[in-house]
């Protein structure tokens, strides 16, 4: 799949990629795009087209930097989505993952692993959650009053300052995963198990993709920023 433009349809970008569906309804985007244009969808909803274009082809493209520069957005813009992004894990894809999980338990016989797996999903969503206080409380914070103190076109922004570390929430969900797979006995609930099994694996590709954003757009631009800051 090509990089999404502004004459992209949309409904072309979710049929070939659908985890997209989580970042356009974080943008206030329903199902039911018919075939407008990036462009025309963005007007319709006063999205910076820019800002879209760059948080959606970050997302779906591990390598993905934008061209263009941060001209018509910056950290502000990039924080509200991820925001958004944090308050989905915790209202809705972690509870969600939960309860399937203790309605397994509940349908399953005694005779298997599964509260021992709960206990690693429950590490997980400690981490989840962890990192999340420590976005809103600490790290968000410290963007911003960079941001406050600096002018954005002095800004020198590289993408060879992303950050690559490798993330440890990611690996537990893939541990995870991989328990389920290859490591579940005794009797259990199929259906209620495919649930459960297939909302980890969607939670896991989208924190994935979501950390794309965190890493290779934010990061760069609040090295940037506290560079410039600590200049003034």
């Amino acid at each position: 799949m090509a990089l999404v433009t502004p004459e992209t349809k949309l409904c072309d970008v979710i049929i070939e990629e659908p985890s997209v569906i989580t970042v356009i309804n974080r943008f206030g985007i329903a199902l039911g795009v018919g075939d407008k244009s990036v462009r025309t969808i963005c007007r319709q909803k006063d999205i910076d087209t820019n800002f879209f274009l760059t948080i959606l082809n970050a997302y779906i493209y591990e390598s993905f930097f934008p061209e263009n520069g941060f001209d018509s957005f910056g950290a502000q813009e990039i924080i509200d989505y991820l925001k958004k992004t944090n308050q989905s894990y915790l209202r809705y894809q972690l509870p969600n993952i939960e309860r399937h999980f203790k309605a397994l338990i509940d349908h399953s016989d005694k005779n298997n692993n599964l509260p021992l797996l709960l206990n690693l999903y429950n590490e997980v969503k400690e981490e989840i959650t962890k990192r999340i206080d420590n976005d809103n409380n600490h790290w968000f914070a410290e963007i911003l009053r960079h941001e406050k103190d600096v002018n954005p076109g002095n800004l020198t922004i590289k993408a060879s300052d992303a950050d690559s570390t490798t993330d440890s929430i990611e690996d537990k969900l893939s541990d995870l995963k991989n328990m389920f797979v290859i490591h579940l006995r005794g009797d259990y609930d199929r259906n209620l198990c495919h649930a459960v099994l297939f909302a980890i694996i969607s939670l896991e590709k989208d924190i994935r993709q979501n950390n794309r954003i965190r890493n290779h757009i934010l990061y760069p631009l609040a090295m940037a920023l506290k560079k410039a800051s600590s200049n003034n």
